[in-house]
Formats: structure tokens, sequence, C-alpha cells
């Protein structure tokens, strides 16, 4: 049985220089590219050097002042007594005086009118004509009511007031008893004036219209 052995080549030691510079050349290029470092510098340590320091002086004390006990005097001159100068007024001797004279203000004379005018003047409306209601004379006659025979059995008499309204038919549309001797009397009118009696009714301006009137009977028994 053979065996070989391993005997290196002539170019080892030629390999291991290459080696070594490659190895230089990438140490070299990691300078180049890698961070740069930059010392830190350091302060050099602070020395306290302790100063000694005078104390503070005390205040001085205040100068009383003397204060001057002696009275003030005056240093003005008082002025000379000199009298008021008087102003010489002119006329100042002439007293004043009143008077209940006085010159009279001429007065303006008063505007002319100017031509009249020659406008129609229109007359004021004239008050409306009123005429109160009368009797008709047709029915004078029919004016006294009949004597009631209760009230001649009791001699009743005497006079009645009445107030009645007049219509425009001169009829008699209402009827109050003012004053009457008796209730009998009394009755006996108000029937017959409502049935009987006749007016001429009141008038404005000619046209008719209701008006009230007052009429007085008389009421004596006959023997």
């Amino acid at each position: 049985m053979h065996t070989t052995r391993y005997q290196p080549s002539a170019s080892r030691p030629a390999s291991a220089g290459a080696s070594l510079l490659i190895l230089a050349a990438i140490g070299f290029g990691a300078t180049l590219v890698g961070p740069t470092l930059v010392p830190i510098l350091k302060d050099p340590p602070i020395q306290v050097i302790p100063i000694k320091l005078d104390p503070p002086k005390p205040d001085p004390k205040p100068i009383e002042q003397v204060r001057d006990k002696r009275e003030a005097v005056p240093t003005t001159q008082p002025l000379p007594n000199q009298p008021d100068p008087v102003v010489p007024i002119p006329g100042a001797g002439n007293p004043i005086r009143s008077t209940t004279g006085f010159d009279p203000v001429p007065m303006d004379p008063p505007a002319d009118p100017g031509p009249p005018s020659t406008g129609t003047v229109v007359d004021p409306p004239k008050p409306p004509v009123f005429v109160g209601a009368t009797v008709d004379p047709r029915y004078a006659d029919s004016l006294q009511p009949p004597y009631p025979s209760s009230e001649i059995r009791n001699q009743t008499e005497g006079r009645l007031t009445a107030r009645v309204l007049v219509g425009v038919d001169g009829r008699v549309k209402a009827i109050e008893i003012l004053r009457s001797p008796s209730k009998g009397l009394s009755e006996a009118t108000r029937r017959h004036a409502l049935s009987k009696w006749r007016f001429k009714p009141a008038t404005r301006d000619g046209v008719p219209y209701e008006d009230w009137m007052t009429m007085t009977l008389s009421f004596k028994l006959v023997d």
C-alpha cells in the first residue's frame, strides 16, 4: 500500500504576501468609509479661591438740626400810605334826572284793503219755519167729552189739563193727563180724545211732522 504525501507548492509564500496586501487595503478603506473619531477635550478642573470681605460699616447717625427759636423778622418793608388816584370823569358833576316826556312813535298807516271783491256773496241758509199743531175748526164742537153720570151724582167739577201727541194725519196718537179733578173725568177725556179729537198737524217748512200740544178742558155742572 502506497501513501502519497502532500507537498506544498512553491507559490505559498507569494499567496501569503498577497493576502496581507488585501487585508491592508481593506483596513485602509474602512478608515476612509467609517465614522471619523473626534477626540473629546475635557475642561480643566475649576479652582475655588476664597476671598475675605470686610464687614459692612454702620450707618452714620443723622445730624440733628438746631431750629432757630428767634422770631422771624419780615424782610419786606411796608409800602408807604398813598392816596387812591382820582380819575376825573367828564360830566360827572351833572346829576342824572328822570323825565316823563317822550316823543311819540310814528305809526304806519293801515294797509290798503284793495278793491272790493266782485265774487258772488252767498246768503246764509234761512232757519226752518216751524208751525205748531192747532185744533181743526171742523171738529171744534166735539172737543168737550161727555160728563160721566157718576161724576154728576158726585157733583164733581174742575179743570183738566192733558198733553197730546198729534200725528201727521191730525189724529191723537198718545195722551198724558197732567191734572184732573177725578179719575172718572180722566178716563172719559182719554177715550174721547183718542176717538173724536182732530187737529191740523205741525209743519216744518210746510212738511207735516208729529208734535206735542197741551189742551185744557173745564168741567162744570149746569142746572
